[in-house]
């Protein structure tokens, strides 16, 4: 038996023997939504011959939630979900990225130092600074995780 999964629209072979007459809930192997599935009113489903997937769908035990999973299902195919989360992850690609970029301007200070110690006077002393600065910083979380 072919079976189109509602949200994906990807078709998959399941036993005809693992449906009963009845239907059953689904589960799509390819974008996790779940469906309730009800042989009777799957018109047309023998026609599909070449159905190359290498995901199969999961049958769902919990028969209880028929309802509110069809309902669920429609709704959840309309909405587009706009809201962002600001989380660790977030946090951290941020903190990498500063970290690089501050790396990267001090390698090119670093690198032009002599003709950029002409326009500004204290830069390298201020370069001399921070890298003690940074050696200690080194040393304190050295000794703080060892």
């Amino acid at each position: 038996m072919i079976i189109t999964c509602l949200h994906c629209e990807k078709k998959f072979e399941v036993d005809s023997n693992l449906i009963p007459e009845k239907g059953r809930m689904l589960k799509c192997g390819s974008c996790d939504q779940t469906w309730f599935f009800n042989p009777s009113l799957q018109k047309g489903s023998e026609d599909f011959q070449d159905i190359k997937t290498d995901k199969k769908p999961e049958i769902v035990e919990d028969n209880d939630e028929i309802t509110s999973v069809k309902e669920q299902t429609k709704n959840e195919t309309k909405k587009i979900n706009k809201s962002s989360s600001f989380g660790v992850g977030k946090i951290l690609s941020y903190l990498i990225v500063f970290i690089i970029s501050f790396m990267g301007v001090i390698v090119i200070l670093e690198t032009f130092k002599t003709p950029l110690g002409n326009i500004f006077p204290g830069l390298e002393f201020m370069l001399y600074s921070l890298f003690e600065t940074i050696k200690d910083i080194f040393l304190f979380f050295k000794n703080l995780f060892l």
